[in-house]
């Protein structure tokens, strides 16, 4: 088995209305429930959209130092994963189709290093 990411960067999600978005909701806790019956979920969610509520941990310069907002602003940013130990990248291209259609926006796949 392998564990893959599958992920999505917010800029790829575009321009929807709320009730677009409300409908992709019970879309894509269906497959996370599909994920769980398949016993491939490891983790799902969706991050904070807002920039300001992150923090950022740097101990570069030999001191451990916490700072409000992102790392680096940059209008990409990482929008929500999905954690999935699978057989193969055959799984984890399914799982991953499944996911980009159910949200309705691309999602890029990784597998972690063994």
């Amino acid at each position: 088995m392998s564990k893959y990411l599958i992920y999505f960067n917010q800029a790829w999600v575009g321009e929807h209305t709320e009730t677009w978005f409300a409908a992709r909701g019970p879309l894509a806790r269906a497959v996370v429930d599909d994920m769980k019956a398949a016993g491939v979920h490891v983790f799902a969610g969706g991050l904070e959209e807002d920039p300001e509520q992150a923090f950022s941990a740097d101990a570069i310069g030999g001191t451990l130092v916490f700072t409000d907002g992102p790392y680096a602003r940059n209008p990409q940013f990482l929008g929500g994963f999905t954690v999935i130990d699978v057989a193969d990248e055959q799984a984890a291209r399914y799982w991953a189709g499944k996911v980009a259609e159910a949200c309705g926006w691309p999602q890029e796949v990784r597998r972690f290093k063994p």
